[in-house]
């Protein structure tokens, strides 16, 4: 059955930020929330703002709301709620939860990450590595940008201990097949530890079908508040020994590496995302972005170069461009005189970046469910205008 058509209008009527001249491609740093997200938000500060455990009305709602934003988060990530770790961002969760592994990890260890990713998951490896004298090893790219997984293959030993990866590429779009990359992990016994955080606002995410034992993303790319989520396999998760304040409960296992009091408010908005993504469905994002993407694809001006995969194919719809002429940073300047929203730099892809040579970053667009066809022909028109 063809996914129903969004009624796009319908659905930026949702959303105050969008009733603005600007035409918002920045997605890839953080998405617009729609109104409901916002009033959760509010309505929680206003009627239930305590922390936990009391016997009193708004902690006891305060409870309850915990309890359900572990249950949104299983629903979106495809796991149990034990599972789920909430957190301040990806970064954040990602530098103490490979902290935490770092216990079982012994010198001479092996982690590989990827040139396709963000560097909040190579990073925090790197400096892992600096503390216990591990070795960090990339897989490289194919010349399409897609991901060597004969590469790595060949880098996977009786060492490795861990396979970080993203889903997607925040720089240039490109998918990865968790799913193969999660089986070659754990043919060597390494934990999978992906990276959902540019993927999270273009399609579904489901843990147990790719088998990956770690993913990290962040709702504020889709669509909800600064937080930062993480799903851990809840064997893994039992077997590690937290960093935690000792009374701090060890049940659910996920809440074990939470340190410290949750920002409550911004669950309530994290619930109320996961909600609007499932009232949407996945099938009508998709279909329309794939649609906006073919048509900025098929207009791109002739002055500009993509780096990436030339179709929708096998992508999502994030275009890192560069202009004959003219800098990313200038071209940006320029585009947002005339009201185009959009990034420009290495985004912290650090390593894309320098594989495709380019010292100075990328102009990124990135299109989301929100943007309309006459968005992608302004945006189209002030390329060519440059």
């Amino acid at each position: 059955m063809a996914a129903l058509a969004l009624d796009v209008d319908a659905i930026r009527a949702r959303f105050s930020s969008l009733r603005t001249e600007w035409a918002l491609f920045d997605g890839p740093g953080g998405t617009q929330t729609p109104d409901a997200v916002i009033d959760a938000i509010a309505a929680y500060l206003r009627e239930s703002n305590a922390n936990l455990g009391g016997a009193f009305e708004a902690s006891v709602r305060s409870d309850a709301l915990v309890a359900n934003a572990r249950i949104a988060a299983a629903s979106f990530l495809g796991c149990t709620p034990d599972e789920v770790v909430f957190g301040q961002n990806m970064t954040t969760l990602n530098f103490a939860l490979s902290r935490t592994v770092g216990r079982e990890l012994r010198a001479g260890d092996e982690i590989i990450a990827t040139k396709l990713d963000h560097d909040g998951n190579v990073a925090p490896w790197l400096e892992l590595a600096h503390d216990l004298d591990l070795h960090v090893r990339l897989v490289e790219l194919n010349d399409d940008t897609t991901l060597d997984l004969d590469d790595l293959e060949s880098k996977l030993s009786e060492r490795t201990r861990v396979v970080a990866f993203p889903l997607a590429s925040n720089g240039v779009g490109t998918l990865v097949d968790g799913r193969r990359v999660a089986e070659l992990a754990h043919s060597v016994g390494a934990l999978a530890w992906a990276d959902a955080v540019h993927f999270g606002p273009h399609g579904p995410i489901d843990v147990a079908g790719l088998g990956v034992d770690v993913l990290l993303c962040s709702p504020y790319k889709f669509f909800g508040p600064h937080l930062g989520l993480a799903f851990g396999r809840k064997d893994v998760l039992e077997r590690w020994r937290p960093y935690k304040v000792r009374p701090a409960a060890n049940e659910p296992v996920g809440a074990r590496f939470e340190t410290g009091t949750l920002a409550h408010e911004l669950l309530a908005g994290f619930v109320a995302a996961v909600d609007y993504v499932h009232e949407l469905g996945w099938d009508a994002i998709q279909a329309h972005e794939r649609g906006l993407g073919e048509q900025f694809l098929a207009g791109l001006p002739d002055a500009w170069t993509l780096h990436g995969l030339p179709t929708m194919s096998g992508r999502v719809p994030t275009f890192a461009l560069t202009h004959d002429s003219i800098p990313p940073d200038a071209a940006a300047a320029r585009l947002a005189e005339r009201k185009l929203a959009v990034w420009s730099g290495n985004y912290y892809a650090l390593e894309v970046m320098q594989e495709l040579g380019l010292p100075d970053g990328a102009v990124r667009v990135g299109l989301v469910h929100y943007n309309t066809e006459q968005e992608v022909d302004r945006l189209l028109e002030g390329l060519a205008g440059l």
